[in-house]
């Protein structure tokens, strides 16, 4: 993504401003989710011939992808919270390990609901 360069007599790279330029536009695609490959097959080698069509494509895709992301995090964040509240209304009677099966068993329960039926995997 950046140029070949030049070297000095001492050994420093010298590079052009827009270097800068590139360097920023890595950084804020990083940021945004997009993974270096991502970022090098939508990035033109000349930065005044972007590919409009393309680049908003990609970036569309790209939301869409972190749309799903953010539903599968909201559903994690959800089930950890709810074994949290399963773990801390521990009935006073009954003691860690009996407390653990309680929970456990509400855990599998609750994933079996989660999980097509036999008569279900028959029908796809």
């Amino acid at each position: 993504m950046l140029q070949t360069v030049e070297r000095t007599t001492n050994g420093y790279r010298t590079y052009p401003p827009e270097a800068v330029v590139v360097l920023e536009l890595i950084d804020t695609a990083q940021k945004a989710g997009f993974s270096l490959d991502e970022i090098r097959s939508l990035m033109p080698s000349d930065l005044e011939q972007w590919e409009h069509d393309g680049l908003l494509e990609t970036l569309r895709r790209k939301v869409l992808e972190l749309e799903a992301l953010e539903a599968r995090l909201a559903h994690s964040r959800g089930q950890l919270v709810s074994l949290i509240a399963d773990i801390e209304a521990k009935p006073d009677d009954i003691d860690c390990a009996s407390n653990a099966r309680r929970v456990l068993s509400r855990l599998l329960v609750g994933n079996d609901a989660d999980l097509p039926s036999s008569d279900d995997a028959r029908k796809a």
